[in-house]
């Protein structure tokens, strides 16, 4: 299939799963079951891990060949400047952590359900970058190969989009006092992606040079996520056995889609 409907479907896909969990609002009048809002961040968890190593990280490291015995290079700064990024994001943007009940960012006044949704968009830009990176370093390779494989970081990354979609609309119903409000919250903060899929192909087709780097990037700011949002929020020690395996199970599909597709 053409390189351009291809990403153009991977950058649709992302927002479209977010949008579908979200209007999971309007058929559900309570939160997210803690067991199942476990498994749920423990499967996200699972496929933005496996995403991060065998989609970008590996893909890094590869395209750096010709460094030799340092090709791990832009692998290892590139991974830690995309944490850098996240705390640099979470230092300039105001949202809170529903998971551990505490607010980041500038003292500003705003809404409790407005720092949630911005809490979501700041976990959806690194998703969104690495989906631009992908199509971009694929269409410098130019394979089918490298296409597919972009196209699997897609569906993974839309698969655990769609459970996340139901956990900050669901909670944020009774924020704003509707399911139409907490629909477009939900939608809101998944609109991001496509936005930052864009920049962040564009970025990795004008500067060929930086792929290396950006897919380590975007693959830092993912774990980031993991390791400061998603783990604390899926509250593993109250739930350990099932959150552990909702990471196993995600880190799974997200390697087969990954071998399969690639």
């Amino acid at each position: 299939m053409d390189h351009v409907i291809l990403t153009v479907i991977g950058f649709s896909i992302i927002f479209i799963a977010t949008t579908l969990g979200a209007a999971l609002v309007f058929f559900f009048t309570k939160d997210v079951p803690e067991k199942m809002n476990t498994l749920f961040l423990g499967f996200a968890a699972g496929i933005m891990i496996a995403a991060s190593v065998w989609s970008l990280l590996i893909p890094s490291i590869e395209q750096s060949e010709s460094m030799g015995k340092w090709s791990f290079v832009p692998a290892a700064v590139g991974f830690i400047l995309g944490g850098l990024f996240l705390v640099v994001l979470d230092k300039v943007v105001p949202h809170f952590h529903k998971g551990l009940n505490y607010e980041e960012g500038p003292k500003v006044r705003l809404k409790k359900s407005a720092k949630l949704f911005l809490a979501m968009t700041i976990h959806n830009i690194p998703e969104g970058l690495a989906v631009g990176f992908a199509f971009g370093a694929a269409r410098f390779i130019g394979t089918d190969a490298a296409n597919l494989s972009a196209l699997g970081l897609a569906v993974g990354i839309a698969i655990q989009n769609f459970p996340e979609g139901a956990a900050v609309a669901l909670p944020l119903k009774r924020e704003t006092g509707g399911a139409g409000k907490a629909f477009l919250f939900g939608a809101g903060s998944g609109a991001v992606e496509p936005v930052a899929a864009v920049l962040g192909y564009f970025l990795a087709t004008s500067i060929a040079v930086a792929q290396p780097w950006l897919l380590a990037f975007a693959a830092g700011a993912m774990v980031f996520v993991v390791a400061e949002d998603l783990i604390p929020d899926a509250k593993l020690t109250e739930n350990p056995h099932l959150g552990t395996w909702g990471v196993m199970a995600g880190f799974v599909v997200m390697m087969i889609l990954d071998v399969a597709l690639g």
